[in-house]
């Protein structure tokens, strides 16, 4: 029997979802749902969706067996908890949340539920990602001790009029920190470990006439290993440099994966495992930098699709998806920490982890 898997938000990253779970062999997508139920039926009639209705109750009484969370931030945790309460498996996009505290609510939801949840992170997927992480595992690179996450991206005026919500800590949860570095942000402590200690400062430079959120950030992290690694993150670049994230082990090992353009899948830029040294040219001048968001997300499906088959089997077979709540909420601490360092002005100690309101952030604008 096919897994009977229902869209919730029909927003433009749902369109990745739908493609990505209609290629997957024993899913069915039954139905979609969004407040607009105009908008929910133009997606369902788009993808070819039987269902379109305007509740997340009116879905789960579809009969679902899982559904995927494309809503804004703030919505994740309302969305996850229903569905666990319902008993049904949970795969939400990036951030997992707003604040810690939603996501340890969402996470003891779903233990008490006995569900998968896996927060989607699908640049995890990249091959040069798994080459990093499988080079310190084996201990080619060594412990990582120096770390870069750099996000320098353009977004035109235009990405945050056309949607309302985006650049307003209710509604959004935070800026550049929040919605476009939190993959690398998630990536560079995938790569160095369990984060203990930050110290960052946030910043509106560019958009601040469209957006209440940061557009700018920069921060310090510390790790349980005794690594340290520094963020860098904008939208307000011109041209769109994209991101990179880089780690140094302890054995002088570089390894780097470099996503340009934006959407682009990532290489290894920098590779200086002994007998494998490689380097590449990082800015070909022949490349448009500067993509709409569109082509940013068109770029990534097939490793949506990578994340939502993972996600699949894991509810099949019963074991752990790719990246589960868990894994989500340690870039989210780390978030909440730039941002509570910036209000603060001091060094936030990560043990035990902080459950501060993203919303506080905004007295530093």
């Amino acid at each position: 029997m096919a897994l009977r898997i229902g869209i919730v938000g029909c927003g433009k990253i749902a369109g990745n979802h739908a493609r990505a779970l209609q290629q997957v062999t024993g899913v069915e997508v039954v139905g979609c749902c969004d407040p607009d139920v105009d908008r929910a039926r133009e997606f369902a009639s788009a993808h070819g969706i039987a269902r379109a209705v305007g509740s997340v109750e009116e879905l789960i009484a579809l009969g679902l067996d899982a559904c995927t969370v494309c809503t804004p931030h703030p919505v994740h945790e309302q969305v996850v908890v229903a569905a666990a309460e319902a008993g049904i498996h949970v795969l939400c996009e990036k951030p997992i949340a707003v604040d810690v505290a939603a996501a340890d609510r969402m996470i003891a939801a779903a233990d008490h539920a006995g569900i998968t949840f896996g927060v989607l992170f699908q640049r995890r997927f990249w091959p040069a990602a798994r080459r990093i992480r499988t080079a310190i595992d084996d201990g080619r690179i060594g412990i990582p001790v120096l770390g870069e996450a750099s996000v320098l991206l353009h977004r035109p005026s235009s990405y945050y009029s056309a949607d309302e919500w985006r650049g307003r800590w209710d509604t959004d949860g935070g800026g550049v920190l929040m919605t476009q570095a939190v993959h690398q942000i998630d990536m560079l402590q995938w790569f160095m470990g369990e984060a203990v200690s930050v110290s960052g400062f946030i910043r509106t430079h560019t958009h601040g006439d469209h957006v209440e959120t940061e557009d700018s950030a920069s921060a310090v992290v510390s790790f349980a290993s005794g690594g340290t690694a520094t963020v860098t993150a904008t939208t307000g670049a011109n041209h769109n440099l994209g991101n990179r994230v880089t780690v140094i082990g302890q054995t002088g090992v570089i390894a780097s994966v470099l996503e340009f353009p934006e959407g682009r899948e990532g290489v290894n830029e920098i590779w200086t495992v002994p007998g494998e040294v490689e380097f590449r040219a990082p800015f070909p001048a022949d490349v448009r930098a500067n993509l709409d968001v569109t082509e940013v997300n068109a770029g990534l499906a097939d490793f949506h699709t990578l994340q939502v088959q993972d996600f699949a089997d894991s509810v099949l077979t019963g074991r752990d998806p790719a990246v589960t709540g868990r894994d989500a909420r340690a870039s989210l601490a780390i978030i909440a920490a730039i941002y509570e360092s910036s209000r603060t002005g001091r060094v936030v100690d990560l043990t035990p982890a902080p459950t501060f309101a993203m919303t506080s952030a905004q007295e530093t604008l």
